[in-house]
């Protein structure tokens, strides 16, 4: 998880303050997501609204295009025009994020990123939910893990939450090893 610009966190926070006023955080989210995803699917959306060939009216019409056959609402329309006019559409994927962050934060949801050599059994993604969650003091329910598979940790787990980031890798352990042993230790 890339930390996110103090401007793409500006963007959010203020998105985040509109939906949050209007009641409709999860449904800003779901919008966000479905259009995030769009751009992800389809490079030649990509293209038009990444690339500085494309001029800023052609970015909003085919912006606009997009969101009316997502049924995008008012606000979220207004919001990623307001991107486009601003140049900072670059910044769309973690000013999601952000939002992201903040409605879970909103609703006492914790998400962490589990990042291990394999994919991990329930049950010990189940013990990892609920030692967040005792840690943080938080319901077990409340504690979303993402799970990502890194074969070049070769053994163990890497848990983010937010900017904390707890490293049980066994690549970790073996390279703290090496610096002792360097060190004298």
């Amino acid at each position: 998880m890339a930390r996110a610009s103090s401007a793409a966190r500006r963007y959010a926070r203020a998105l985040f303050a509109i939906a949050r006023e209007e009641w409709r955080v999860d449904e800003v989210r779901r919008e966000l997501g479905a259009l995030a995803a769009l751009l992800d699917e389809s490079q030649e959306l990509h293209d038009v609204m990444f690339r500085p060939l494309h001029p800023v009216g052609e970015r909003r019409a085919a912006l606009a295009g997009v969101m009316a056959r997502l049924g995008t609402s008012h606000s979220v329309r207004n919001f990623c025009c307001f991107l486009v006019d601003q140049r900072r559409m670059i910044d769309f994927a973690t000013i999601v994020a952000e939002f992201d962050r903040l409605a879970d934060e909103a609703a006492g949801r914790l998400s962490a990123v589990v990042t291990s050599a394999r994919p991990r059994a329930e049950d010990q993604l189940e013990r990892l939910r609920r030692t967040l969650a005792q840690r943080t003091g938080r319901d077990p329910r409340d504690v979303q893990l993402e799970t990502r598979v890194d074969p070049g940790l070769v053994g163990g787990a890497i848990t983010q939450v937010g900017d904390v980031v707890f490293d049980g890798s066994l690549r970790h352990h073996l390279q703290q090893l090496r610096s002792n042993l360097m060190k004298g230790i």
